[in-house]
């Protein structure tokens, strides 16, 4: 009984809501909704714009990143063939090993760091259309003011 009685509060609620959420319900709130009007139509160019710059600029991180790969695993194998070199050899092999050893994790940090700007801007660009997408739902929520305003008798 208890979970009925606070069902149907929580609807009732929502129902309050829902008929109640239009703030602008008079002609004279026409100013202020094209302002807001205008607002959200600018936000949205704004970030079209940055969503399609976000877009273009992925393809450039993402062969970034697969480069740094190559290049990493390129250095893991010469490093790899320096040392099993340099087991039979003097120590000058031990100091070319070494040293394309550090040349490998240099190279794999480059990765990781490509790896990372490419997730980053993954994020960007779904966070970009989240905003998108909530300004658009917006500007609908706006035009059917506009449109219950047009329409309320005069």
């Amino acid at each position: 009984m208890k979970k009925i009685i606070f069902l149907l509060s929580i609807m009732l609620l929502l129902t309050g809501i829902s008929a109640f959420s239009q703030k602008y319900k008079t002609v004279a709130d026409t100013a202020k909704l094209n302002k807001e009007y205008i607002e959200v139509s600018n936000d949205i160019v704004t970030l079209t714009a940055k969503l399609t710059v976000a877009q273009n600029d992925l393809q450039a991180y993402q062969n970034k990143a697969n480069a740094a790969a190559s290049d990493a695993q390129n250095a893991m194998v010469k490093s790899s063939d320096q040392a099993s070199k340099s087991v039979d050899g003097d120590v000058g092999d031990a100091k070319k090993a070494r040293r394309k050893a550090k040349k490998a994790v240099r190279e794999a940090k480059d990765a990781n760091h490509a790896s990372n700007n490419l997730k980053d801007q993954d994020k960007k660009i779904a966070s970009l259309k989240s905003q998108l997408l909530k300004k658009q739902d917006r500007l609908q929520e706006l035009e059917k003011m506009r449109t219950n305003i047009q329409n309320m008798p005069q």
